[in-house]
C-alpha cells in the first residue's frame, strides 16, 4: 500500500487522531509497538492561524515519528488554506482532513462530521487543499450524518476525484457518536467499489488481533486504523502484528509490565508538563488499563483520585504486588 510516496508494508496499522490522547508522549509508545503512521491530535485551522499556543503545540514533530501526519478540521477554506501552509513548515508526510468529528463543539459549528451536511463544501475544501499543497491530502469521515443520510458511497467517489490519495472511513454516522458496533460492511462496500482506486482504510471498534485479521479478510480495506483500543494499551499494534505474520496469539501482557509502561509514561508526560497537568493527562489511561482484572475497581478509584506522583507510584506498586503475574486484561466481567 501506498499514500503518495510513502511505502507502507502489507496490512498496515495506523494510530488514530484522538484529541487530548495521541500527544507526543503517547505516539512514542504506539511506535513503539509498532505503529505505521501516526496522526496529531486534530488541529483546528482557526486557532492555528491565531496562534493559539495549544494548538501550535500539537504539531511539533520528533524525527523518530515519521512518517507522521497532521490533521486539521475547519469550514472555511481560506483558513484551511493558511493552516495548511503554517502545517507544512513543520514537516509533516502527509496532511489528513477531519470530516469526522462527532463532538458537539466541533459538529454543530459546521467543523468534523458537520461537513456531512454540507458535502458540496466538504468537497470545495478538500479541492482547493489539494490544489494548495504539496504534500499528499487524505481525508478520515463517517457513513454520514445519521442513518437517513448514509452517503459514504458517492462521497468517497466525490472526495476521491477531488486528488485526495486515500480516504479513512469511520463505519458510525455523526448521531451515533462511539455507540452501538462500527458498520464494517459499508467500509467494504467502498473498499471494493470498482471506481474507488485510492487506498480506503477502515476504522472502527478493531479491538483485537483477531478482528484485525477478519476486517483485512473481509472487507479487503488497505490499512486498519486504531483509536479507542490504544489507550491504555499501545501494545496492541505488536500483538496484531504478530498475529497478521504468524498466527499466533502474543503470550497477554502482565500486571507487571503494564505498571512500567504507566511508570514510564508518566514519567514522560512529568518532564513536559507540571505535575498537575500530568497527572491529569494521566487519569485517562490509568481509567482503560487493567481492564476486567478480577478485585480492582477499588485500585482504579484510588489512581484517579491520586493528587501527586508519589501515591501514584505507591498505588502502582501496590497493584505489583497483588496482580504482578496475571495478564493485564482478564475477564470483562472481573473487576469489583
Amino acid at each position: 500500500m501506498e499514500i503518495g510516496e510513502l511505502q507502507f508494508g502489507e496490512y498496515p496499522l495506523f494510530l488514530a487522531p484522538m484529541e487530548d490522547v495521541t500527544d507526543a508522549t503517547f505516539r512514542y509508545f504506539c511506535k513503539k509497538f509498532g505503529a505505521d503512521l501516526l496522526y496529531s491530535e486534530f488541529v483546528s485551522s482557526e486557532a492555528l492561524i491565531r496562534g493559539v499556543n495549544k494548538t501550535v503545540r500539537k504539531m511539533y514533530i520528533d524525527e523518530a515519528e515519521h512518517p507522521y501526519a497532521i490533521q486539521l478540521y475547519g469550514n472555511r477554506i481560506a483558513s484551511m488554506i493558511e493552516s495548511v501552509r503554517i502545517a507544512e513548515t513543520f514537516n509533516p508526510d502527509l496532511i489528513d482532513l477531519n470530516f469526522g468529528c462527532p463532538a458537539k463543539k466541533v459538529a454543530m459549528k459546521g467543523a468534523g462530521a458537520g461537513m456531512l451536511k454540507d458535502v458540496p463544501l466538504m468537497i470545495k475544501i478538500t479541492r482547493e487543499i489539494v490544489k494548495a499543497t504539496r504534500l499528499p491530502v487524505t481525508v478520515k469521515t463517517r457513513l454520514g450524518w445519521d442513518q437517513q443520510s448514509i452517503n459514504i458511497k458517492d462521497v468517497a467517489e466525490q472526495l476521491q476525484d477531488t486528488g485526495i490519495r486515500a480516504i479513512t472511513i469511520h463505519g458510525r454516522t455523526r448521531t451515533q457518536m462511539y455507540q452501538g458496533e462500527a458498520d464494517w460492511e459499508l467500509i467494504g462496500e467502498v473498499k471494493n467499489n470498482p471506481r474507488m482506486h485510492i487506498p480506503v482504510i477502515g476504522n472502527g471498534d478493531v479491538d483485537s488481533p483477531e478482528k484485525a485479521k477478519w476486517c483485512f479478510e473481509q472487507y479487503g480495506v488497505d490499512a486498519i486504523m486504531i483509536g479507542r483500543a490504544a489507550i491504555g494499551r499501545p501494545w496492541i499494534f505488536r500483538e496484531i502484528r504478530y498475529y497478521l505474520d504468524t498466527g499466533e496469539l502474543l503470550p497477554p501482557v502482565t500486571v507487571t509490565e503494564q505498571v512500567k509502561l504507566l511508570r514510564d509514561h508518566f514519567q514522560r508526560v512529568l518532564a513536559i508538563r507540571d505535575e498537575y497537568r500530568a497527572i491529569l493527562s494521566m487519569r485517562r489511561f490509568f481509567a482503560t488499563s487493567f481492564k476486567g482484572l478480577y478485585g480492582f475497581r477499588e485500585s482504579r478509584i484510588r489512581l484517579l483520585q491520586a493528587t501527586t506522583p508519589e501515591d501514584i507510584n505507591i498505588i502502582l506498586s501496590e497493584i505489583i504486588r497483588k496482580w504482578g503475574d496475571q495478564p493485564a486484561y482478564a475477564s470483562e466481567t472481573g473487576e469489583k
